[in-house]
């Protein structure tokens, strides 16, 4: 007889459930990643409100999407890559009327050292190539890993790879020829 009742019966989804625990997953990986998604925004478009409205698409598009995760453990990689692609689509609806301004200079400001070190380190970064750039930012700052930085990015771990190497010898190179030139004025 126990074989026909649980023949008997059918299991309805729980849709409800199901939902709920769609919307928690969603809440945790948002709680999670919030602060590295509005950081990584932030470092691609250079303004508080940009990024701001990047993390928030980038949320939207996560939950819509939220059923095509189903590795846990690529839930940061996989949300950065669409935020990537999110900061690609504001691009291509929006064209920029481009105009040269000059960048006002920092001779007149005295900076306290570890600070000014800080600014120098920040803009030799933003001096190198976008494709040496964006590696190097995402294993200094977002703290991925090779791999994570071939999947995010769409490359070969070994391209990865050797774009950190070459990024950091270009820092490198730059710092060695900041301080000889220092060495040479202080000296």
């Amino acid at each position: 007889m126990a074989i026909f009742s649980s023949l008997g019966k059918k299991k309805l989804p729980n849709t409800v459930n199901s939902d709920m625990n769609r919307q928690k997953r969603y809440e945790s990986l948002v709680r999670a990643y919030h602060r590295d998604l509005y950081r990584y925004a932030y470092w691609l478009c250079k303004d508080k409100h940009i990024a701001e409205d990047l993390v928030q698409e980038t949320c939207l598009r996560a939950w819509k999407a939220i059923d095509s995760l189903k590795d846990e453990k690529a839930a940061k990689s996989w949300l950065i890559t669409i935020l990537r692609r999110e900061n690609a689509r504001r691009f291509e609806r929006k064209q920029f009327d481009l105009v040269d301004i000059d960048e006002p200079g920092n001779s007149g400001s005295v900076d306290d050292s570890q600070h000014h070190e800080l600014n120098w380190l920040q803009n030799q970064i933003m001096k190198l190539d976008v494709e040496y750039r964006e590696p190097l930012f995402l294993q200094v700052i977002g703290g991925f890993s090779g791999d994570e930085i071939s999947d995010i990015l769409d490359l070969n771990k070994n391209t990865v790879m050797t774009r950190l190497f070459r990024a950091r010898n270009q820092i490198k190179e730059q710092l060695d020829s900041n301080s000889s030139t220092q060495g040479a004025t202080h000296g």
